[in-house]
């Protein structure tokens, strides 16, 4: 059996299917935390990836499940910096063109313009 890996059984006369002498069993990870574990299966992106972070972070080479924190420590700084370029932008675009309609349009056109709308 696995270390940190503890067996439950379930209750006794439960059976599996049509094999009766199989009955279900349940493994339960033994963990330091409250937290929700997510798993992830090494695809060939991810494998590509772990390759690439091993060679950003020499020191975390054997160890798989550090890479992984440290790409998503990454991608979140990645996207965080976007977000922020993309408000940047956003504002400067406002000021930038802020103030170009007006004169267009005399004083008082929009309230006789609601003038017309029913009510």
């Amino acid at each position: 059996m696995a270390r940190g890996h503890q067996p439950q059984r379930e209750a006794a006369g439960e059976l599996t299917g049509n094999r009766p002498w199989l009955r279900r069993a349940t493994f339960v990870v033994v963990a330091g935390t409250a937290r929700p574990r997510h798993t992830i299966t090494e695809t060939d992106e991810v494998t590509s990836a772990l390759k690439d972070a091993a060679r950003r972070w020499p020191n975390d080479r054997e160890r798989p499940a550090k890479l992984l924190l440290d790409l998503v420590q990454e991608g979140h700084r990645a996207i965080t910096a976007q977000a922020e370029s993309d408000v940047a932008e956003r504002r400067e675009a406002i000021e930038r063109t802020s103030g170009a309609l007006t004169g267009t349009y005399a004083a008082g056109y929009l309230d006789e313009l609601r003038h017309d709308w029913p009510e």
